[in-house]
C-alpha cells in the first residue's frame, strides 16, 4: 500500500520498520519538529525523524495539520492508508479523509481502557494484568475509532514502564502489518469499540513521580515500576533527588518513610518496600549495596 508514516518518540520507531519490511511504500513521514534537549539546548531530531532520514524517506515537520496549505499538500500525497503512532498533533477531519483508507492508529492500550497520552503508566499504577495494542480506524475523537485488531500483552508482577514500553511497540508494529493486509484485501472490518469498560489515561504530571510513603507498598511497587527507567520515581534524602529504579515489596511494618536494616528497606503506610537500585541525581544508578558503601544510612533515618 501507498502509505504516509505519522510519528515522534522511539515507540513509533518499530512500526516504520515492520512496515518498511512488509514491502509497503512509505512516501513520506510526518513527525515533531527538532526541539530543544539537554544542558546546551541545541535542537534534537526525534527518534522517527532520525530513522526516516537514515533509510531516505522524506520528512516533513509542520507544527499544526491545521493549515490548509498543510492539508493540500497531505492530499497530494494520493494515499492508500496514512499510519500513526504517537505523533503528538492532532489530525483535523480532512486529514482523516484524505487517504483511501483512512488514518489508522496504533494505541497502547486495550481501548476503550486507557485512551489518552499515558496509556503505559496509567495501565501499571492501576494494577493491570494485562494490556495491549488496539489497531483503530481513527475518527474526530480522543481514542474513540472502532478498532481493527488487538492484541493482549501481559504485565507481569516486575514488569515496569520500560519493559512494557519495548514489548507494545514490537506488538504494535506485527500488528499494523497484519490490519493492512486485512483491509488491503477486504478481510477485515472495523467494528465499534466497547461501549463499557472506558478509562482515561491523563498525561503524567510534573512531580507526580515523588514517593509518599503514606501509600501502601504494594501501591508504591506499582508506582516505582510505572515510572522506571524514565523519568524514574524519587524521594528526598540530605538534600538530594533519589531515584528508586527497581524496588520489591518486603514483610515487614515500620513508620512511613523509616528506614528498617541496612539494606535500604523502608516502611510504608502497609508494609515495607525493599529499594534495590536507586540513582542521585547526575549519577550512576547503583545497587542499593553499592550505594550504602558510599553513603551509609542507618536504621531508623525517615525518609521524606
Amino acid at each position: 500500500m501507498r502509505i504516509a508514516f505519522l510519528g515522534t518518540p522511539d515507540f513509533s520507531v518499530p512500526a516504520l520498520d515492520a512496515l518498511l519490511s512488509a514491502g509497503h511504500e512509505v512516501t513520506c513521514v510526518y513527525t515533531q519538529p527538532p526541539r530543544p534537549a539537554g544542558r546546551g539546548k541545541a535542537e534534537r531530531r526525534s527518534p522517527v525523524h532520525d530513522r526516516a532520514e537514515a533509510v531516505g524517506i522524506s520528512v516533513r515537520t509542520p507544527k499544526t495539520l491545521r493549515d490548509p496549505n498543510v492539508q493540500a499538500a497531505f492530499a497530494a500525497l494520493n494515499l492508500d492508508a496514512a499510519v500513526v503512532v504517537a505523533y503528538g498533533l492532532i489530525l483535523p477531519q480532512p486529514v482523516l479523509d484524505s487517504p483511501s483508507h483512512g488514518c489508522i492508529n496504533i494505541h497502547a492500550s486495550l481501548l476503550p481502557r486507557w485512551r489518552g497520552a499515558a496509556p503505559i503508566q496509567r495501565a501499571i499504577l492501576a494494577g493491570d494484568a494485562e494490556t495491549g495494542i488496539t489497531i483503530m480506524q481513527m475518527d474526530a475523537g480522543l481514542d474513540t475509532g472502532p478498532e481493527l485488531l488487538r492484541k493482549p500483552v501481559l504485565i507481569a508482577p516486575d514488569t515496569n514502564a520500560g519493559m512494557l514500553h519495548e514489548a507494545l511497540a514490537e506488538t504494535g508494529g506485527r500488528l499494523i502489518v497484519a490490519a493492512l493486509a486485512g483491509i488491503e484485501d477486504g478481510t477485515l472490518q472495523a467494528v465499534p469499540q466497547s461501549e463499557t469498560g472506558d478509562t482515561y489515561a491523563q498525561k503524567i504530571k510534573r512531580g507526580e513521580e515523588r514517593i509518599d510513603w503514606s501509600q501502601p507498598a504494594t501501591m508504591l511497587d506499582r508506582h516505582v515500576r510505572a515510572f522506571a527507567p524514565w523519568p524514574g520515581a524519587w524521594f528526598e534524602h540530605d538534600g538530594d533527588r533519589i531515584k528508586v529504579l527497581k524496588a520489591a515489596i518486603a514483610a515487614t511494618d515500620g513508620a512511613p518513610g523509616e528506614v528498617m536494616d541496612d539494606a535500604l528497606t523502608v516502611a510504608c503506610g502497609e508494609g515495607a518496600l525493599r529499594l534495590m537500585t536507586v540513582q542521585r541525581a547526575g549519577r550512576a544508578a547503583l545497587t542499593a549495596a553499592d550505594y550504602l558503601r558510599g553513603r551509609p544510612v542507618a536504621a531508623g533515618t525517615v525518609f521524606t
